[in-house]
Order: C-alpha cells, then structure tokens, then sequence
C-alpha cells in the first residue's frame, strides 16, 4: 500500500534458475505487508490498542508511555520504550502563543539502519558509497495547534450528526445528535463547549427551531450553557432531550438560527454568522441496521483512504501563559476515543450485558410542588449512558385549609353551693349560654365543632409533662374506665350566626356533677367549607374529621 492506494495483490513465482532481484525481494515484502495492513484497517480499525499513556512530568515536558496502535491504514505503531520530551522540542510546537491547547500525535515513520558498503554501487561510482541494511519501522510525535474536526472520525460520520455553531482559535462549540432515529424515539442533543484555560468566560443560549421533533423538557425549546466561574475545564457538555416524529421515511430538522442565539465570551458579545442545522432521518428499521448497513456498503476506496493522512492523538495539552513562557496545565489522554479494544472483550461485555441488563432500564423519580390552581407537569431525561430515566412530577399543593380552620377555648366558672356540695354555673341553675364568639373566618356558613378539654399534668408538677384530652359528644360514656374524665357530664351545642361571623357555645348539666374542677375548659373548632357550602346543619364528617385531626396534631 502506497499513499493508502490499493494495488492488486501480486506476490513472486519462483523457479530454478530464476535470477531474484532488489525488485523481487521488494515485491516479496510489500506482498505481505499490504495484504496485513488492509485487514488490520477494515478488521480492527484504527486507534490504540495498548498503553501509549501521556503524563505531565513537569511544567514543561511530557512522557509517553511504550504501547502498540494501529494507525488508519492499517500500519502497527510500535513505542518500545517510555520516551520523555520536552512540549518546545516536538515538532510542529510554535512559541508565539501559549494561551491555548495543543493536540500530541503519533504517526507511522520509517528509518534507515545498519549502514554498509554498497558493492553494486562502487563498481559504477569512485568515491564509496553506503546504503543502509536495515529498514526500522518507527514512529513520530508532533504537535498540532488546531483541533480535528469531529466529522473527521469515521465512527462519528457513521453514528452522529455534527453541526458547528461556532468556530475560532481559541473557542469551538458544536451541536451533536443521533443521525438516524426511530419513531417516538426520545433523542438526546449534546452542545459541545471547546475553549482553552485562558479564554474568558463562555455563556451561550438559544431557541431552537424544530420540524417533526417534539420538546421534552420544562425549559422548552430554551437551551443555554454559563461556565462556571471556578471551572478550569476546557470541554462542557450540555445535554437535551427532543422527541422524534411518530411516521417513519420522514425527514426532521433542528435549526439553531443565529437571529435567536446570543454567545457571551467575557464581556464581549459575539455574533453568529450562519444557521447551524441538523437534518436527521426517521427510519422504520432499527437504527443498528442501519448503521450496520451503511458500514457494509461503504467503498473498498472509502474504507481504505477515507482517513489515510489522518495520525492518532493521543492527548490534548492545556496550556496556561506565565509571562513570556508557559506551563503545562493539563493533559487529557485519548480525547477522541480512538481506542483499538479486543474481540475477545467486546464479546464478554457483550455476554454481561444480555446476561444483566438485556430489556431492562432504570428510573429514578422526584417530585416539586406547584402553586395552588397550577397544572401538573412532568418532565423526563432519558440517559442512554445508563440506560435511565429521570422523571420529575410537579404536583400542585391543595389549597391551604388552615387559613379556613379557627380555633379557640372557652372557660367557664363553676358556683359552689354549700348545702348540697354540689357545682352548678350558677346558683339553681343548670344550662349557660356564651357570649357571641367571633371565629375570625369572616362571614359565611361554618360548622362548628365543640368539646370539653381536660389538661393532666405530671403528680411532681411538671409543667412540661402536660398531656391534654379533649372529649366530644357524651363524656359518660368513659365513665368506669380508665380514660373516665374529671369533668362534668355536659352536653354541648351551638348555634352560628353567617351574617356576623360570630357563633355561641350553649351547655347544659346532666344530673348532678361529681367532679371537683372548679372551670370548664370547652375547645371549640370553626372550619369554613370550600367550594360549595353545604345547607345549614350540613357538615362533611369525613373531611371534617381528616382536617380536625391534623389541625389538632399541629395545634399539640
């Protein structure tokens, strides 16, 4: 293979007698070379297959670990040893600017070995001449100061739809998605952010235009990304969900118009010069299939020298300007994925993931509340990474019913008469009637709820060991047990006056009281109904019971 073209494989017929030449023995190498490196190319592809690790060894020099890759036609690339070098001593570094990253890069290189006298040579040529024994096959690191673009990847141009939004020497952002989907598919949209440590801060957002697609998400067609102040990254990513067309053979688009999108670098405010789109296709097979199709139908041409000049890098550099020198920020390794991995791995992964998480996904669920009167939402982010989705439910809050509860107590002084020992409200007496009560509802119907309370207190005296009881309806029906109460037996009704927004507690004495307490304490409850009030006399015991028993519970 020369200049990744492919010549017809032509290997030598030996016989006896035949006269072998430098033409033969060439012939019988490039034979068996072309032929390995076309299947290493369309068999395992192209990257790295082991070790080849960049580390920052000081603020100015890196070391590449020994390792084995194969570059994008097909040629073994060999580093039998760690090799240390300094960043200004790999070719293609410049010096006149360092405010920026640097991508290393290994490339397939050849050299002469083992020079000797050339005896063919020196019968036509007086002074001597030498030619090398051996040919070693090597390599050769360099710096390039401009980012590949990712549709360069053939993998990429395979899965993904690349759009560039923005492009400069110190900032790229591009929009990537899914190129084909399914119907009804959720779709997840990435916004890429390439900047270097020294470019200031980024902030970008837009509005989308979709045809076919359909928002997923509460923030609608709105996307925006703002660097964090703190960060010192040189790629963010920014994640969107759309929903794909339900007909399949269609055609859906997103558009980023730039009329719609405002890019913030510092303080300035950059303008957008053209539309970045995405025209994506709706398939009614499986994506896989696909793919998998596009790939098998691929030219021998387009396998073979689609990426022929294209070299592995192995790291991005980040550096940071320090006066009139620089420093070695940080060093990401492999920052394109391109990565060699074995069969033999694939083919357990593949078996641990049918075997574990074959038809299966995960869910994780939260809620937030919503203001009274609001509609429910839910919003969900499928993340394809770990087979998840994030649903997020808002739930309106019921209306506040404390606002429509009042509450309140009432004492009433008891009378002793001396002859009989007796306690009556009143000397002779046995009914009391209230003064008017404002329940502070305001005016309308309410339904009043009334009882008799009786506060226990530890036999120390404890004022904080205070336990309260409070006793509705008929309080004889205790009477014997051992929640039997140490207060009258009264009955208790009430009657509530709309207009006013007041009512009156009236209690009546059942027969002659044994109790020694000297006050009754009556708790009384107001609760005003919503919606539409029922009749007179007409109480909702169910919810009235649910909204006294938590409104009780607060009160304690």
């Amino acid at each position: 293979m020369k200049k990744s073209r492919l010549y017809p494989f032509e290997r030598n017929r030996y016989f006896y007698g035949k006269l072998l030449t430098v033409r033969d023995f060439e012939s019988e190498q490039k034979y068996f070379n072309d032929k390995r490196r076309l299947l290493n190319r369309l068999l395992y592809g192209s990257g790295v297959l082991s070790g080849m690790q960049v580390v920052a060894v000081d603020d100015k020099t890196i070391s590449v670990e020994m390792g084995v890759a194969i570059d994008y036609i097909g040629r073994e690339l060999v580093i039998p040893s760690p090799v240390t070098l300094k960043l200004s001593m790999i070719e293609g570094f410049t010096n006149n600017e360092y405010k920026k990253n640097v991508y290393l890069c290994v490339a397939y290189d050849e050299k002469g070995k083992e020079p000797v006298h050339s005896v063919g040579n020196s019968a036509i040529r007086s002074d001597e001449v030498s030619e090398y024994n051996r040919v070693l096959e090597s390599y050769r690191l360099f710096i390039v100061e401009e980012a590949p673009a990712p549709s360069s990847f053939e993998f990429v141009r395979l899965l993904e739809n690349v759009a560039t939004i923005y492009e400069d020497v110190g900032v790229r952002i591009t929009q990537r998605m899914p190129k084909y989907v399914n119907p009804g598919e959720v779709v997840e949209i990435k916004l890429v952010v390439e900047k270097t440590l020294q470019t200031p801060r980024i902030a970008f957002q837009y509005e989308y235009d979709a045809v076919g697609f359909t928002t997923v998400g509460h923030d609608g067609q709105n996307v925006s990304f703002a660097e964090p102040g703190d960060a010192q990254e040189t790629e963010y990513t920014v994640s969107f969900h759309v929903k794909a067309p339900l007909e399949a053979g269609s055609l859906a688009t997103l558009t980023v118009p730039n009329s719609a999108a405002k890019l913030t670098i510092g303080d300035a405010v950059i303008p957008l010069d053209s539309n970045a789109k995405h025209v994506i296709e709706v398939l009614e097979e499986p994506v896989a299939e696909r793919i998998l199709k596009d790939w098998h139908e691929r030219s021998l041409e387009e396998a073979v020298e689609g990426s022929a000049d294209q070299s592995i890098c192995l790291a991005k550099i980040s550096l940071l300007q320090l006066g009139p020198t620089y420093m070695i920020e940080k060093v990401d390794r492999v920052p394109y994925n391109e990565y060699i991995e074995s069969t033999s791995l694939l083919q357990r992964l593949a078996q641990t993931s049918r075997a574990s998480s074959l038809h299966k996904f995960y869910a994780s669920a939260e809620t937030e509340d919503l203001e009274y009167g609001a509609k429910p939402s839910l919003d969900v982010q499928y993340h394809p990474e770990r087979n998840e989705f994030d649903f997020k439910l808002g739930i309106p809050r019921p209306q506040h019913l404390y606002d429509e509860i009042a509450t309140g107590t009432m004492e009433v002084l008891l009378e002793s008469i001396g002859k009989t020992g007796g306690f009556f409200f009143s000397r002779g007496k046995k009914n009391y009637v209230s003064d008017e009560i404002n329940h502070g509802l305001g005016e309308g119907q309410v339904s009043v709820v009334v009882g008799l309370e009786e506060v226990e207190r530890s036999v120390a005296g404890d004022l904080n060991a205070v336990q309260k009881r409070v006793y509705y309806g008929q309080s004889d029906v205790f009477k014997g047990t051992e929640f039997e109460p140490d207060i009258p037996n009264v009955s208790l009704g009430t009657v509530v006056y709309p207009e006013k927004g007041t009512f009156r507690i009236g209690m009546k004495l059942q027969g002659e009281m044994e109790s020694t307490a000297s006050v009754i304490a009556v708790r009384w409850w107001a609760f005003k109904t919503l919606g539409t009030a029922p009749q007179q006399g007409e109480v909702d015991n169910e919810q009235l019971e649910d909204v006294l028993g938590e409104a009780a519970a607060s009160e304690e």
